[in-house]
């Protein structure tokens, strides 16, 4: 094995390759344009496509059909897949949430759902779909789902951990003081779920030092008691105001921006995504690290409008021409526009359907692709369930080192944006087991 930089990520250890595996080499081609399998790669990287390589043979429909083809979170991050977060619970912070069948099916993972404003909540609230429901369930889900809905192809990297969802606020408002009651119920029920990872995926109201901000100070309090915080940076990078508020502006939390990778397994067209970015109100550089931040596969809301629709587009690809304008006259009243397309010639009509599709960031009757630092956050906090699976003895100030001594940096994006860079899930937990 030669100590030259590999072609494709840039870390030591460059082997050749079996020049018999054409379909391995053809997937490494694909993602990366003028690569020649002269040129070798990384262990690290073939592990990467052998395990892409693996998916896309047992799923091709989910792959082959369609406009869109979104890869799964732990295939495109390169997770070590042997550990799924088992034994280690994971509290989300969020507006709202709803008993996602990849969080509830087959077995039910939820262990609680707590509402800081109405601790008397009627308990159809959780299981009744509304707009504050939205981000906490794709944010949960994006970090412990199982995939239950398809197959298992879009499943987090700790999809079988458990999980406590602490609604903070609503769709409309999450008052900075209300997260700060979050946390403080975190820390008070820590034991009684062995809560060992706070994800955060909403942020404050203003800038404080987090000398005297409570929101900050019940953040390094969780650090203190052996919890893990993870805190998306925000989305406000393209602005002159790319302030990251508490609780992601406190030291001991682990801050995480977002990057693009452009939904491909190539590591050298990453690009920058409008996150926040210090330096914080009390100087310190934040994110410490970033992760995928768009192109996330996320579940839909069951039972809404987005939902019909969305199984509707799904039923239409999927019928044969002779079929089609029945199956959209099954189902009227759930797109107007296909209504009044049932006549049109059958061309015409997947044409609107592949519209909609693209316009409506749809991946399949159940999962949509989305945005954001929010879901940058809980991709991280799987990875850190990974780790504290691997290793539970670890602290939360370990495992933020480990994640920053495994991050590579990505060359076209600025320092102050991208801190330590782009997790490496893989050698992350690796480092975890051998942590002494």
């Amino acid at each position: 094995m030669s100590h030259d930089p590999c072609p494709l990520c840039g870390r030591a250890g460059r082997q050749a390759l079996p020049q018999t595996d054409e379909g391995l080499l053809s997937l490494i081609g694909s993602n990366a344009p003028g690569w020649t399998p002269e040129q070798g790669i990384c262990p690290a990287c073939l592990d990467l496509f052998r395990g892409a390589r693996d998916r896309l043979e047992a799923n091709p429909k989910i792959f082959h059909d369609g406009e869109y083809h979104i890869l799964p979170t732990p295939l495109r991050v390169g997770a070590n897949e042997r550990f799924t977060g088992r034994g280690i619970t994971i509290a989300f912070l969020d507006s709202g949430f709803y008993p996602h069948p990849d969080l509830s099916e087959p077995h039910n993972r939820i262990l609680r759902y707590a509402n800081i404003n109405d601790p008397h909540y009627d308990e159809k609230e959780f299981h009744t779909p509304n707009d504050s429901s939205w981000h906490g369930m794709m944010t949960s889900v994006v970090a412990a789902g199982n995939g239950q809905l398809s197959g298992g192809v879009y499943r987090g990297l700790a999809c079988e951990a458990n999980v406590v969802l602490v609604k903070v606020g609503s769709a409309h408002r999450i008052l900075h003081e209300d997260i700060q009651r979050g946390l403080e119920w975190v820390l008070a029920h820590k034991e009684q779920y062995n809560i060992r990872v706070v994800n955060v995926s909403c942020g404050g109201d203003y800038e404080a030092s987090y000398l005297t901000d409570g929101l900050s100070q019940a953040a390094e309090a969780a650090v203190r008691a052996g919890i893990v915080v993870v805190c998306a940076a925000g989305n406000a990078g393209h602005s002159g105001d790319h302030t990251v508020l508490p609780p992601a502006s406190a030291p001991s939390v682990i801050t995480v921006g977002g990057f693009n990778d452009k939904n491909t397994l190539e590591l050298r067209d990453n690009d920058a995504y409008h996150s926040s970015y210090g330096p914080t109100f009390d100087g310190l550089q934040k994110p410490e690290i970033i992760a995928p931040s768009i192109w996330i596969a996320a579940p839909i809301l069951p039972g809404t409008p987005t939902a019909a629709e969305a199984r509707l587009y799904d039923q239409l690809q999927a019928a044969p021409d002779s079929e089609l304008r029945d199956v959209l006259k099954a189902s009227p009243g759930i797109d107007l526009q296909l209504d009044a397309a049932s006549d049109l010639p059958v061309y015409l009509i997947r044409h609107l359907v592949s519209i909609k599709i693209h316009d409506a960031n749809v991946i399949s009757g159940h999962y949509k692709h989305v945005d954001g630092t929010s879901f940058a956050a809980p991709i991280v906090s799987s990875v850190v369930a990974q780790m504290l699976e691997a290793k539970p003895s670890l602290t939360p100030s370990q495992v933020k080192r480990i994640l920053i001594d495994t991050a590579i940096r990505i060359e076209s994006v600025n320092v102050d944006r991208q801190g330590w860079g782009t997790i490496i899930p893989g050698r992350a937990v690796e480092r975890a087991l051998q942590f002494q």
